[in-house]
């Protein structure tokens, strides 16, 4: 019985990878940026008060991402936000291998075209050592959420760590998995 292999992932090996070894001139299949992992994560400010809505979050980003997510703990007090350091404040998910690529391609093709007024993801998340952030406003956009479900609309980070060098490889490696970048 053959190994089941993401979509995304095929389209990588056969056509992303072999372009940007051609693009940048490697001598290597292993100089070749490539995704490393992707994590998401939710901030939930009513946490503090609020325990129930901790709970959801945890719950809905483990719907989005197809495995547990775990609750992060405040690193120092802010005094303003009436927040101690170790409170509960957010849940995250970090997603490896065929998930993340899983992941990737139900982004790309079903989620972000759910995005009201969609005109491509912002070309400046880039860290400057190759890595991609997107922030999204609404969860919802997810069909594995049930929209009747849910307390509250939630803001959504994604993280996509790439093994490339500099922003430029990152952005090709990318645009060559369709993501859909701002003109």
């Amino acid at each position: 019985m053959a190994e089941y292999v993401p979509e995304m992932k095929k389209l990588y090996r056969e056509t992303v990878k072999p372009a940007l070894m051609e693009e940048f001139g490697y001598r290597s299949v292993m100089e070749a940026p490539a995704l490393e992992k992707i994590v998401l994560s939710m901030g939930v400010g009513d946490a503090i008060d609020n325990k129930k809505a901790l709970e959801s979050a945890q719950n809905e980003l483990s719907l989005i991402a197809g495995q547990h997510a775990v609750r992060t703990k405040a690193r120092k007090s802010i005094s303003n936000f009436k927040v101690r350091e170790g409170m509960e404040i957010g849940a995250k998910v970090t997603l490896r291998q065929n998930r993340m690529w899983e992941f990737l391609e139900r982004l790309v093709d079903i989620a972000l075209p759910r995005v009201k007024d969609f005109r491509g993801i912002n070309p400046n998340g880039f860290d400057g050592h190759g890595n991609y952030s997107l922030g999204i406003t609404e969860h919802i956009i997810f069909p594995e959420i049930d929209y009747d479900k849910i307390d509250r609309i939630t803001g959504l980070n994604i993280v996509i760590v790439t093994t490339a060098q500099t922003d430029q490889e990152a952005r090709s490696l990318l645009t060559g998995l369709r993501l859909p970048f701002r003109k």
